[in-house]
């Protein structure tokens, strides 16, 4: 049977894994490649220090909105879930960032307005790609909420004082724990993967958001080694800054938007 021959309807055929190999998008780069991403960014931070500071301020406070809201309105018990959710909507938050790396790789420079204004290649594209991040950010939510029932009951939240002891009490609340960092696990996996590359690929080049994200999903599958030590470095700044009270992100954000992009020029655009 030859290649024109397959078929793959239902279970007459299925494909393996190893289809998803290719050795065009394999970049050979080492688990420790994020180390000169976050250098890269680190130098066009202080490249108009100012622009990248004003944006990590506008997205503090921003944050800083979102959590006021969920006190205000007695929605704290979604707060651990929305912090880790952030992590799934930031590289479309990040736009701007991305902006201003390729601009100062292009011997350009961009001020803040700019950088707001920004309009990726892609189009309209980029907020279909953003509607869909934020879509997943719900569902992950919501999840965690029925994680909670599924372990408590339809009991009220304890508040963020007391839910500590809570789950480190009991034999339930160390269940929870191990289901919810497997489940939300996956969901992190997940949206890493379609969102790393995805949206500083709308900015670069006009390609729909389905295109885009598949294409980004399969970057990570082919550069596993480096991809997973650049998100385990993402995951602990972020920590970071939740640490302060989220008074990192004026710093961090800035810095991590500016090294993704010069992680999508090292596995999407290899010799840019």
């Amino acid at each position: 049977m030859n290649e024109t021959d397959k078929s793959y309807w239902l279970l007459s055929e299925t494909s393996g894994i190893g289809e998803t190999r290719d050795r065009a998008l394999q970049r050979g780069l080492p688990a420790t490649a994020g180390l000169r991403w976050l250098a890269l960014g680190w130098r066009d931070f202080w490249r108009g220090p100012s622009t990248s500071i004003a944006y990590g301020v506008g997205v503090f406070l921003l944050s800083a909105a979102f959590v006021w809201t969920l006190f205000e309105f007695g929605r704290d018990y979604i707060l651990f879930p929305s912090l880790a959710g952030f992590l799934i909507v930031a590289p479309f938050l990040a736009i701007g960032l991305y902006a201003k790396s390729r601009a100062l790789g292009e011997g350009r420079t961009v001020g803040l307005a700019s950088m707001l204004r920004t309009r990726p290649n892609a189009g309209p594209q980029v907020f279909f790609a953003g509607l869909l991040l934020s879509l997943l950010m719900l569902l992950w939510t919501r999840a965690a909420v029925l994680l909670w029932a599924l372990f408590f009951g339809v009991t009220a939240f304890p508040g963020l004082d007391n839910v500590i002891g809570v789950l480190v009490g009991s034999a339930y609340g160390w269940a929870m724990i191990a289901v919810g960092t497997a489940i939300g696990g996956l969901f992190a996996a997940f949206a890493f993967s379609i969102s790393v590359f995805s949206v500083p690929m709308m900015l670069d080049r006009r390609v729909d958001a389905l295109t885009a994200m598949g294409t980004s999903m399969k970057l990570v599958w082919n550069n596993l080694p480096a991809m997973i030590g650049w998100g385990a470095m993402v995951i602990a700044l972020f920590a970071l800054c939740v640490a302060t009270g989220l008074l990192g992100m004026i710093v961090i954000f800035p810095l991590l938007g500016h090294a993704t992009w010069h992680a999508y020029v090292a596995v999407a655009r290899p010799g840019a």
